[in-house]
């Protein structure tokens, strides 16, 4: 399977239709559309990425469609390696992590596991 692009779309805004990337769109409230957006330079254009911290957090939002996708990679799996490759390579710290979490109202789903993996750290 190629690799996909995700999308981030307001609840209310039309998918477009584009076959080429493979995208993959998601329905952000608003409130989330806005949050943790880092702007990057990429060739000269200015590019609206999620941070890291905010990506993981996504990630278990939406581990539960993920894991229909993927037979072979549940989505829980998904969010538990992109949350520790996040840690392990220091491009997210738990308390980001966890601000984010908070905000999205999924704290109580990513506290178990974020504690489980900075417990020696």
């Amino acid at each position: 399977m190629p690799p996909r692009v995700w999308v981030a779309i307001g609840s209310r805004e039309r998918k477009p239709s584009v076959t080429t990337p493979p995208l993959e769109f998601v329905r952000f409230s608003e409130k989330m559309l806005r949050l943790g957006i880092e702007a990057h330079s990429i060739e000269g254009v200015s590019v609206n990425i999620y941070s890291p911290a905010k990506t993981v957090v996504d990630l278990f939002r939406y581990r539960q469609s993920e894991g229909r996708r993927f037979s072979k990679s549940p989505g829980l799996n998904l969010a538990l390696e992109g949350m520790k490759e996040a840690l392990r390579q220091r491009k997210a710290t738990p308390a980001e992590i966890a601000r984010y979490a908070i905000e999205a109202g999924n704290w109580k789903v990513i506290q178990p596991y974020l504690e489980a993996m900075t417990v020696n750290a």
